[in-house]
């Protein structure tokens, strides 16, 4: 595991232990599975993916990598500004340490928009799964690089159980095999480097060939202008997750609609 990974899962399992004393795993559950169904992200990528690219447009305040992203983040703003540019669904970040984000930011961004949102945290236990539905999420991220698969296949089922879709990044050909043998049907490939933060979209051409047929992929990190997502979906990508590109530009709208090819 990288590092930087290896800091932020130590972090996590004590955000966990804390959660877990502040509320039963069964609580939890009860609070989630009464709270409205989930709206389907995987399958608002696939429709969006028929006539263009689908957009997962990020919600995000900073990075370990880049730090401040956005001095001016007003997280509904921009939701909205997203969704107006034509986002088929939409990432928050829930992370604080590392990214500044919260559940509370997620809460807000649920109650701006009804696309389908991610919630974009480091995921250990089923807790932190009950905790995404509850706060209105509709899927949640598994990272192959920080979890093993005996916790992934915990992660996944309890997923199913509260009717949220799962994307499970990956970075290289192993974790891919290993998307592929936890019966994932919604892939990310980040093209980020975990271990030097080096981004090359190579890293997608290279591991998509090797995805089953089916498989919704999605393209993450370093996707800043239209003929990047052209070179991606040529390359198998029907979906990309944007979030740094978008949030550094004034107008994110605009910058949405232009990174779609949609007319301003």
């Amino acid at each position: 595991m990288p590092n930087i990974l290896a800091k932020i899962a130590a972090y996590k399992a004590y955000e966990v232990k804390t959660l877990k004393e502040t509320i039963s795993a069964d609580a939890l559950k009860a609070k989630a599975l009464a709270t409205p169904i989930p709206r389907g992200f995987k399958a608002a990528l696939d429709r969006v993916s028929k006539a263009g690219p689908a957009l997962i447009a990020e919600v995000k305040k900073a990075s370990p990598s880049k730090g401040i992203i956005r001095d001016d983040f007003d997280p509904v703003a921009i939701a909205k500004a997203y969704t107006e540019g034509g986002a088929a669904c939409l990432s928050v970040l829930t992370d604080n340490p590392s990214f500044q984000g919260s559940l509370e930011i997620f809460r807000q961004v649920r109650a701006a928009t009804d696309l389908p949102l991610l919630r974009k945290d480091f995921m250990l236990d089923p807790i932190q799964v009950y905790e995404a539905r509850e706060a209105g999420a509709d899927a949640i991220l598994i990272i192959l690089a920080m979890t093993d698969d005996t916790a992934n296949i915990r992660l996944i089922a309890a997923a199913k159980e509260m009717e949220l879709d799962v994307l499970v990044e990956t970075h290289d050909a192993e974790e891919l095999a290993r998307a592929v043998a936890l019966g994932a049907d919604l892939i990310g490939i980040n093209n980020r480097d975990l271990r030097t933060f080096e981004t090359t979209l190579d890293t997608f051409t290279n591991i998509a060939p090797l995805a089953p047929t089916g498989a919704t992929l999605v393209a993450e990190s370093g996707i800043f202008t239209p003929d990047q997502i052209l070179r991606l979906a040529g390359d198998g990508a029907q979906a990309y997750l944007v979030g740094e590109s978008l949030m550094r530009q004034d107008d994110v709208k605009l910058a949405t609609k232009a990174l779609l090819g949609i007319a301003p």
